[in-house]
């Protein structure tokens, strides 16, 4: 295909404009990487199908991005299970109660769109408290009706690409019972978080009482990949089975009591709090957790120089969203993540009756 010069005119223009004010515009440096590197893969010798694949990838993230943009201070629980779910099976109405749970709470949902306990979540959560994430298949899996024709239903070319936004915007996850694709989309999570290429975020399998799915999956956990030395006994602190709706949003919720996000600033990690720790608990913390630690101790540290420019950049300023946390740092040793989320859930139990927090805002 010829590209006509009224195009190519147009797209310097474009280009030119952008470039001229990158050092006006939030984040401009990772854009003019971004760019650099665009320019960079177009040098090499690619075929046409290499570049419809980079197309439709960044389109797919080009939509995502811009759908859930308004909604990133809203805390987000992602429901995974089987599309083949009947709407008459008990744990079909469970996901629809846990839904309608998490999102009176005020937390919005997110689900692959299809049948099944996605659907459920989707009816759960209601209008306007939900996304959905479609894959584009040429048979089986079309928008549930509780999605279809919401503009927060979004359509995906690739697999991975909505597996990447489908754990990419979630705080949380909720996993019922399911086939291949759940338990893959359970592991992935799992790795993700086992290894530190996910922030810490809960993840509950959810059954009915009595259910044996998830009793199964953890024996097999347990005597097969534990006892074996396959995975480390702590890695089991990664998700939790929860029979009830209560007890599932209750474990997912609280994940945020005390903590509320982390990031790291060149080699530490800090960890934002939705309230202070008391003196005695932070000694505690340097007690019981020192093994994780590189070197040093975990302390209290005010925003680091990099959280504000991150946060406040001098181009726009009105970015501010954790700078008034108060903050731990320590220089985390990124192997033992399943130790940290312990960590995590020992500040969560430093809670003072008294704060007012927020668990679905963020």
């Amino acid at each position: 295909m010829t590209l006509s010069r009224v195009a190519l005119s147009s797209l310097q223009q474009d280009v030119d404009e952008l470039i001229s004010r990158l050092d006006r515009v939030p984040h401009g440096d990772v854009i003019y990487q971004a760019l650099q590197l665009f320019l960079d893969i177009a040098e090499e010798e690619l075929e046409r199908l290499d570049w419809k694949i980079l197309r439709s990838c960044l389109r797919d993230m080009h939509q995502a991005l811009r759908v859930f943009a308004p909604y990133r201070h809203t805390r987000k629980i992602s429901i995974f299970g089987s599309a083949r779910t009947p709407s008459t099976a008990p744990v079909y109405e469970m996901a629809v109660r846990f839904a309608q749970a998490a999102s009176a709470a005020g937390f919005m949902i997110i689900t692959g769109a299809g049948g099944g306990i996605m659907e459920a979540g989707n009816k759960g959560a209601g209008p306007n408290q939900s996304f959905g994430l479609n894959i584009e298949l040429p048979f089986e899996q079309g928008a549930n009706p509780y999605i279809e024709g919401d503009p927060r239903l979004i359509h995906f070319k690739y697999f991975f690409t909505r597996k990447l936004f489908l754990l990419k915007e979630t705080d949380a996850i909720a996993v019922f019972p399911g086939g291949f694709g759940t338990q893959d989309e359970a592991f992935e999570c799992l790795t993700l978080c086992q290894t530190g290429k996910a922030p810490p975020k809960p993840l509950a399998l959810m059954d009915v009482p009595g259910g044996t799915y998830w009793q199964h999956w953890d024996r097999f956990i347990r005597e097969e990949l534990a006892a074996k030395g396959l995975i480390n006994a702590e890695d089991q602190e990664l998700y939790r089975i929860c029979t009830s709706v209560d007890e599932g949003l209750a474990y997912l919720s609280g994940f945020y009591r005390v903590y509320h996000s982390s990031r790291y600033v060149g080699d530490r990690l800090v960890l934002r709090l939705n309230q202070d720790i008391s003196d005695a608990a932070l000694a505690e913390l340097n007690r019981d957790f020192q093994d994780i630690l590189v070197s040093g101790q975990i302390e209290r540290t005010e925003p680091l120089p990099r959280e504000v420019e991150d946060e406040q950049p001098l181009n726009h300023p009105a970015l501010t969203h954790t700078l008034h946390l108060p903050r731990l740092i320590l220089h985390f040793n990124q192997r033992d993540y399943s130790r940290l989320y312990q960590l995590i859930y020992r500040l969560n139990g430093f809670a003072t009756a008294a704060a007012v927090y927020h668990p679905e805002r963020k």
